[in-house]
């Protein structure tokens, strides 16, 4: 185990220097340990099945399948930039079988290991030098590599006492068979198939590799034999696109209702967008400091911002103008039917004295706002890896906002706010005077009933404290991915194929008392590469 700021290729390095003292005191035949893709437990981005179409079922074997998925599929696959590896998994892997009679082998007087060492020595290449004829070399070469379970048969082990040789199948059958299965895939309730597993590169971009993966299988598709379609049943993309739709959402209502609300209790329609500029602004600034800094934008730290502390230092200076040349108006507009119009110069020393009294009071509390995400910084292990983005995501946009706050809002407020000063209530003005009117008698029972209103908080408290502790917790936002991950269990020691009856049959439930269930493919056991290695 590594820190994250290690290089994941020196820390393989590491690695495969301490397997090379393993693999030597390792017994021969118990196996070779080999390091898994570089990738991540996040990194398996595309899986489908392998399936013949309808009326092509009797033409393809489980081992059929599993050879063009691993000879034709995977191979076209693995030349994907940003794949890491392709896992093959379920079916049948075929495999040369040698079934040896032990009666023939010992009336022959040949042993198990005279039998292994012919197999070797006759399947191999070997290499003979060349021969120099000018102007050309040219290079021998021995092809002894078996082809076919013909050659397997007529490999002579040894010669008997009379000097006749002895062949494979004089002592053995040779037949096509299959490896030990670790591993299955059901689909649809219909029976077994094979599927594979796509990973990622560690660091790549899941949604760019996906759409070469598509092309890329749209191309395979082709080149298959007749019948035989590769059918995709866990795709990313649907995630990723997801939490982008769910981080447009928020981010588009939370702006939405800001904007409404800045509009319509400044009174000021320009003021609003004074305001409601410095949102995009000031993300563009967190989103350029995320790139600099190199802070992933996801769905926990982009949604996790809020409109109303951005903008509220531009609102304390905004406001602060508006109030400073509402005063103007009461020193100079003496009637409703007075109207004056400041000049640039004007406007500009009315917006440069309100914001510098109010600049300070604007800073601190944005500072003080910052200081509240400091300790979500100084988390460790997996809740740093999903607070720290988004604290440090906040903390830009605030930083951002503090920023435009002293200089682009002043400013814009200087050039696009009304030089017009006259007596005039705004919608604003009536809006909160209502509110005034509701608000000013409750304010007077309050002060005259301070017991009751003391002990009516004291009880909402306890019982908001009781409701919390009762409560469950939740995190992370609400992510609905469309795909079901359902954990289905045998007794402890039952066999593969008692595996996959079980698991065809939850299939058929599913499928039957679900109408909306596109699709149910279980994954029993063990892939080609074990990355999620699970028992039988």
């Amino acid at each position: 185990v590594f820190s994250d700021a290690t290089d994941v290729y020196w820390a393989r390095q590491q690695i495969s220097e301490r397997l090379q003292n393993v693999i030597g005191q390792i017994p021969p035949g118990v196996g070779t340990p080999v390091m898994a893709p570089v990738t991540t437990g996040l990194g398996e981005i595309f899986q489908y099945t392998v399936v013949p179409k309808k009326g092509y079922e009797s033409r393809y074997s489980l081992t059929d399948l599993r050879t063009i998925q691993d000879w034709t599929i995977r191979r076209a696959l693995l030349g994907t930039p940003g794949v890491a590896d392709v896992s093959g998994f379920g079916g049948l892997l075929k495999q040369y079988e040698i079934a040896v009679d032990p009666d023939r082998l010992r009336s022959v007087g040949i042993t198990i290991t005279d039998l292994y060492t012919a197999l070797q020595q006759n399947n191999q290449n070997t290499g003979g030098a060349y021969i120099d004829k000018k102007p050309n070399a040219f290079f021998i070469r021995s092809d002894g590599l078996i082809q076919s379970p013909s050659d397997i048969a007529d490999i002579v082990i040894r010669l008997n006492n009379q000097g006749l040789p002895v062949r494979v199948r004089d002592v053995a059958q040779v037949q096509i068979g299959s490896a030990v299965r670790y591993g299955a895939v059901t689909r649809n309730g219909e029976g077994e198939t094979v599927g594979a597993v796509v990973m990622m590169i560690k660091g790549e971009n899941s949604s760019a590799v996906i759409k070469r993966v598509k092309e890329k299988i749209a191309q395979i598709q082709k080149t298959l034999p007749p019948g035989v379609q590769i059918v995709p049943f866990l795709d990313r993309t649907k995630m990723v696109n997801s939490a982008i739709g769910t981080v447009e959402r928020n981010l588009l209502e939370g702006a939405t209702i800001v904007i409404v609300v800045l509009v319509l209790l400044l009174g000021n329609f320009r003021a609003g967008i004074v305001v409601a500029s410095v949102i995009p602004l000031a993300l563009l600034f967190a989103i350029s400091m995320m790139n600099l800094f190199g802070v992933s934008g996801n769905l926990m730290s982009l949604g996790a911002i809020d409109f109303g502390l951005i903008v509220d230092g531009a609102v304390i200076i905004v406001e602060a103008t508006l109030h400073h040349i509402h005063s103007r108006m009461n020193e100079r507009v003496k009637t409703p039917s007075d109207v004056e119009f400041l000049t640039q110069a004007e406007m500009d020393d009315e917006v440069y004295q309100s914001a510098g009294r109010i600049r300070s009071s604007a800073a601190f509390g944005e500072i003080i706002i910052l200081i509240v995400y400091l300790p979500i910084l100084a988390l460790s292990g997996i809740e740093g890896k999903m607070f720290r983005p988004m604290a440090l995501t906040v903390a830009f946009a605030i930083l951002g906002a503090f920023i435009l706050s002293l200089t682009y809002v002043p400013m814009v407020s200087a050039l696009l706010l009304s030089k017009k000063i006259e007596h005039k209530e705004s919608y604003s003005d009536r809006i909160i005077k209502r509110v005034h009117r509701v608000y000013e008698p409750i304010l007077l029972r309050a002060l005259h009933h301070r017991l009751l209103i003391l002990s009516s908080a004291v009880l909402l408290l306890g019982v908001a404290l009781l409701l919390f502790s009762r409560m469950g917790g939740e995190f992370i936002p609400q992510l609905d991915e469309g795909d079901f991950a359902v954990d289905t269990r045998t007794l402890t020691g039952s066999s593969l194929s008692e595996t996959v009856d079980a698991t065809l049959k939850a299939q058929r439930i599913l499928l039957k008392q679900f109408p909306e269930v596109e699709q149910v493919v279980g994954k029993i056991g063990s892939g080609e590469i074990p990355t999620d290695p699970m028992p039988i």
